[in-house]
């Protein structure tokens, strides 16, 4: 199994450690902004910046490892900066997360603690399942997706790519979200959102 690298400094980064060490995965090091090269990340050196994502294609798999929550773009564009250089992203599924044989998770996405992914849920590539949320059976969550600590995302619901959904928020059952929908912390989303766009409350509306 190949070391990883690390694409992204902070907060995050420091739960993906946590979960990429329960999993018995070795890390190479961190690639960050430039005045953090030298630094340290959780005892981690931060060896370059993600203009030296091409040195370690060869023997290093990658992790964005940048956090998501105003806007998923920084997200993206790293994602696609790793591919468009031949490198491959790898999945840390952390050693206290429940994750089913019958669900599917894609490359570069990470599952945090006490997280559950249920029979049948998809989970696309590069999405952050954040500590004790949950994905029920059938489920699916598009690319690039943030799933928040606590979240809920019931049976059957269906969430767009580059979508963030807040800590403790719940969607219900069959609901769906589409591309680009943050749902604020702690909002239950009970009708369909279909337009990108900010969603608040208990139930959720979207702000004009």
């Amino acid at each position: 199994m190949k070391d990883i690298i690390l694409v992204g400094g902070g907060g995050h980064c420091r739960s993906v450690i946590e979960a990429a060490e329960s999993a018995g995965r070795k890390i190479r090091g961190i690639l960050d902004m430039p005045q953090f090269v030298g630094s340290e990340v959780s005892g981690y050196p931060v060896i370059g910046t993600d203009d030296m994502i091409p040195e370690y294609v060869g023997d290093c798999e990658f992790i964005v490892t940048l956090g998501a929550i105003e806007h998923a773009e920084p997200r993206a564009r790293l994602h696609k900066r790793i591919k468009e250089a031949g490198g491959s992203l790898a999945t840390v599924i952390a050693s206290t997360a429940f994750v089913s044989p019958r669900s599917s998770i894609g490359e570069g996405t990470v599952v945090l603690h006490q997280a559950v992914v249920n029979a049948n849920a998809k989970v696309g590539e590069s999405v952050i399942i954040n500590t004790g949320a949950i994905i029920e059976h059938d489920a699916e969550v598009g690319d690039v997706t943030h799933v928040s600590t606590g979240a809920k995302v019931n049976g059957g619901c269906k969430v767009g790519a580059r979508c963030f959904v807040g800590s403790g928020a719940i969607m219900v059952q069959g609901i769906s979200a589409g591309y680009d929908v943050f749902l604020g912390a702690g909002s239950l989303l009970a009708k369909d959102a279909k337009e990108p766009g900010t969603y608040v409350g208990y139930p959720a509306r979207k702000l004009k």
